[in-house]
């Protein structure tokens, strides 16, 4: 793929079950912010690298998987918080297996302060990195290191 081709490709931020009740499902665990609210900010953030997003959300877990696949060749990296599929998708596992580009898993929470059930994440082993505890912020965190992952490569 050209290199202007690449840097005209979008980073995926892609949303697993039940994100899509933010601000109002446990804020004292997962925050006040929406998820609108951190698509903007995650956006805002992007644009000053010089790059566009396609943020999504999703409750169903074969919706994540074709998005996944589909960022194999459109997108420059994916920002990823599959949710509770975190914990029991080998499937959303083996196509991040399949992803070229960089992956950064995001979780809002600290899963290493919850059940134990949390304590394991499938798409983990998967990912080039992990961001967790730091609530919305973790989101804008991700885009900076998928900046340094992307420089990396270059």
């Amino acid at each position: 793929m050209a290199q202007s081709r690449k840097r005209s490709l979008p980073i995926y931020v892609l949303n697993g079950p039940n994100l899509n009740l933010l601000g109002s499902r446990e804020p004292t665990i997962y925050g006040k912010a929406t998820l609108e609210q951190i698509g903007e900010a995650t956006s805002a953030r992007a644009h000053t690298l010089g790059w566009e997003i396609v943020f999504r959300q999703s409750n169903r877990e074969g919706e994540l998987i074709d998005w996944v696949q589909e960022a194999r060749n459109g997108a420059l990296g994916v920002i990823l918080n599959a949710g509770g599929y975190s914990h029991t998708s080998i499937a959303l596992l083996d196509a991040c297996r399949a992803l070229e580009t960089p992956l950064v898993e995001v979780h809002l929470s600290n899963p290493y302060r919850r059940e134990t059930f949390r304590r394991h994440s499938y798409i983990s082993e998967a990912a080039s990195g992990v961001i967790c505890g730091f609530g919305a912020a973790g989101y804008l965190l991700a885009i900076d290191a998928l900046a340094e992952l992307l420089k990396a490569r270059s």
